[in-house]
Formats: structure tokens, C-alpha cells, sequence
């Protein structure tokens, strides 16, 4: 973990004597030297990682009490620079403008929300994009948003539905019946067609306070709880 930005460095092993995972698994570090690192691995981090282990058996409602009080640093977060404006944008319509409705592929999805589709569009791109379609991965977290609230909390009710229509599609697959594999594959695209003409607005700031706003009908939920419907202000009354 680096002090002065809260961000940690990620390593990747390659070992081939590898005897365990949490006490020295490597031989050598490679990488550029960034001065001292907190090495967790070593048989000297026993004990922290014992602590560790013991935050872990705490019990919840202690550690919710300290999570309540962390502040994320000023730099987390998605920016419109982070963003292809219109990948994001030409999903954003897809899905709210009822287009993947009118498929006769997609009959199998008819139900599904804006939201949920949204969600799904994304996610199928995960699966059946290709490299080039993952330049700015930063658009991916507009599928279920973040425990940290960015882009916004994640929208629990859509999280679950979006799992079992995927499920639902594997199962199905595994008697033969792809149908609805093939359907999830066709919201890619139908995203990518959709891309080509498709103009944005730039109004992220926009979407994402609505989002935010909106965050408690679909059981958005961060590291600090459930979001909430804003308070409607008071109305004043007169005097006379």
C-alpha cells in the first residue's frame, strides 16, 4: 500500500516450487523499485497476518461501527475520461428506449427491466466481446457500480436477477437448449450495431446523479449500507 495515493500494488506469481500460498511463495520479486513494501508473505508476518485473521472473526456489527468511518481517496472514482461516451451510451439506450424489446432473438429476455438489461448488455460483452472492445474498462462498472459507491452502489435486486437469468442460460445450455445463450450473445451485437450511428450526449454527470438517486429502488447497497430515497424538503407553512 502506497501512503501517500491508498492505492496497493498487485503482484503475480510465477513459482514453480511453490509450497504455500501465505508464507513465502516466491523466490524474487520483478518490478520497478518504488522503495519499501509490505510484505505479508514473509514468515516475519505471522503475527499480522494473525490480526488480520482476527478482524475477520470480529464480530459484524463492530467492524460495520469502524467501516462507517473510512473515506475513500478524492481520486477514486470513474471519469469521463476513464469512458468511451459512445459504447456507454449507445448500451444506455438500448436499454432504456426498450430497443432490445423489439428482437425476436431476444424474446427469451422480454421481462427483464431497463435496469436488469443494462446489466446484462455489459455483462455479455464481458463474455463474448473481443480485445478491442475492452480499451476502457472503466465502462464495465456501470454494470453493478461498486462497494465504494463509484460509479454508484451496487444495485442488489439487479445483481440477483442478472445471476439467475445467467444461470437460467447455463442450465438450459447444458440440456442443448442454447437459445438463451444465443439471445445474451446477440445483446453484444446489438450494442455494437447500435454504436456505430450513435451520437452521445455528455451528460455523465447527469446519468450518474440520477443513478445515485435511484440507487435505493434496485437495493443499492456500499460498504456503509443501503442507499436511501433522498428526504423531500418540508414545506413551510405561512404565518398569519
Amino acid at each position: 500500500m502506497q501512503p501517500n495515493s491508498s492505492l496497493a500494488r498487485r503482484y503475480h506469481w510465477n513459482s514453480n516450487a511453490l509450497e504455500s500460498f501465505t508464507q513465502e511463495p516466491h523466490t524474487a520479486i520483478c518490478g520497478d523499485h518504488q522503495g519499501e513494501i509490505i510484505n505479508l508473505v514473509h514468515k516475519k508476518a505471522l503475527p499480522t497476518q494473525d490480526g488480520i485473521l482476527a478482524i475477520a472473526k470480529e464480530r459484524p456489527e463492530v467492524i460495520l461501527q469502524g467501516i462507517a468511518h473510512l473515506k475513500l481517496p478524492v481520486q477514486y472514482g470513474v471519469k469521463e475520461k476513464d469512458i468511451d461516451l459512445k459504447r456507454l451510451g449507445s448500451i444506455l439506450w438500448l436499454a432504456q428506449e426498450n430497443e432490445v424489446q423489439r428482437f425476436d432473438e431476444l424474446l427469451l429476455l422480454k421481462g427483464l427491466g431497463p435496469r436488469t438489461l443494462q446489466s446484462l448488455i455489459l455483462v455479455s460483452e464481458v463474455i463474448h466481446g473481443t480485445a478491442s472492445r475492452f480499451s476502457d474498462p472503466a465502462r464495465f462498472s456501470f454494470a453493478h457500480g461498486s462497494k465504494g459507491g463509484n460509479p454508484f452502489p451496487v444495485p442488489t435486486k439487479v445483481y440477483d436477477e442478472v445471476i439467475v437469468t445467467l444461470k437460467k442460460s447455463v442450465e438450459r445450455a447444458k440440456i442443448g437448449e442454447t437459445d438463451k445463450n444465443q439471445a445474451i450473445k446477440k445483446l453484444t451485437e446489438l450494442a455494437q450495431k447500435a454504436e456505430e450511428n450513435f451520437t452521445p450526449n455528455n451528460n455523465l454527470e447527469g446519468y450518474l446523479q440520477q443513478e445515485n438517486a435511484t440507487a435505493w429502488k434496485y437495493g443499492g447497497r456500499t460498504i456503509k449500507g443501503f442507499a436511501q430515497p433522498a428526504e423531500k424538503p418540508e414545506m413551510g407553512g405561512s404565518e398569519g
